[in-house]
């Protein structure tokens, strides 16, 4: 489909399919230029309300907060619309600049004057473009301004579960040159936040490999030692059944569906980039058996890059997809949730 403006018709996109919300859509990292959250020839849909108008805590009372999926004290939320529309920048047409509502950022736009593109054609406000430094660049179209318009072409079909490792890009843990990906510090902060819920406040185990190195140090710290009362393993497509306790399955990349694991007793969804490197990648390294490599044998150059620190989920993430889950009302849960506010880089 196509996105064209509500007021005159005008197409604003190029022809785009649509793919799962991501965890990191909100995430601020560091202080240099992020790259596009999406893919070109992808949107993706927020459910929750975003923008203009903003109540504070104290007008909205926890009974409300509760009814718009919101479980703990928060600074304030959004009325606005739901069902804003996400598209990578390049795939905007038609549009200009609404140079009032272009300050106050750092070095690009940011969305705090509301929209800042309207339509070429009839100047109706469209969309707010996101680039500044430490966000996900992006432009979220405005659901009451802009509406879908089908268009004629081959349709992009769902990619089946068995297709996935094959079809879908996996999501390196490392990126250049040697810092964790700001991808998979919010993919684990939003499962690490339902796997604590899941968890009773109980201790939970992890076996080894990479789930272990993402999941396993933060929850030893924030549930009490002694023996594990759950078990957190990966399943999904390829990997062999069995029954399991907690099972950490992929989300569907383009419906946003969870892969239905009938043998576990609960299953948390991670992010599928993340998800088939967890499952997939091997971490052993080839060792030469003899003084030296044999000429013609294929060989690491450059060598796969290694972080330099410990792996941590990003703890905004991890903050906002806690407070969402009704369970942080208990106050075992709560507590964590307090002390990850308080304290966020230890306690992480």
């Amino acid at each position: 489909m196509v996105f064209a403006c509500a007021g005159c018709g005008a197409v604003l996109t190029a022809r785009v399919s649509r793919v799962d919300f991501p965890d990191h859509a909100d995430q601020r990292h560091g202080y240099g230029l992020l790259p596009a959250l999406l893919e070109p020839g992808t949107y993706t849909i927020r459910d929750e309300p975003v923008g203009p108008p903003w109540l504070s805590w104290a007008e909205i009372g926890a009974d409300a907060a509760a009814a718009r999926g919101v479980y703990t004290q928060v600074r304030s939320l959004s009325y606005g619309p739901r069902g804003t529309v996400g598209i990578a920048p390049g795939d905007l047409r038609g549009t200009v600049h609404i140079l009032e509502a272009c300050g106050g950022a750092c070095c690009g736009l940011d969305d705090g004057y509301g929209p800042n593109l309207a339509c070429a054609g009839c100047g109706r406000a469209v969309a707010v473009r996101v680039d500044d430094c430490g966000r996900w660049q992006v432009v979220w179209l405005n659901p009451r301004a802009v509406r879908p318009v089908s268009v004629e072409g081959t349709a992009h079909a769902a990619l089946a579960w068995t297709d996935l490792r094959e079809e879908w890009p996996v999501t390196p843990p490392v990126d250049h040159p040697g810092t964790w990906s700001p991808r998979w510090a919010a993919a684990v902060a939003v499962a690490l936040a339902q796997v604590l819920a899941l968890s009773g406040g109980g201790r939970v185990a992890v076996p080894e490999g990479r789930a272990a190195m993402a999941f396993r140090p933060t929850l030893d710290k924030l549930l009490p030692s002694g023996p594990p009362n759950r078990r957190l393993t990966l399943a999904g497509p390829g990997l062999p059944g069995g029954g399991r306790d907690l099972a950490l399955v992929p989300r569907h990349p383009q419906t946003g569906e969870v892969w239905p694991c009938d043998d576990a007793e609960a299953v948390v969804p991670l992010a599928a980039g993340v998800w088939l490197h967890m499952a997939f990648h091997d971490e052993r390294r080839l060792v030469p058996a003899a003084a030296g490599i044999p000429a013609g044998v294929r060989r690491d150059d450059p060598p796969p890059m290694s972080p330099w620190c410990a792996f941590r989920p990003d703890a905004d993430v991890f903050l906002g997809a806690l407070a969402r889950l009704p369970a942080v009302r208990e106050p075992w849960l709560r507590a964590i949730h307090d002390r990850v506010s308080e304290r966020p880089y230890s306690s992480l």
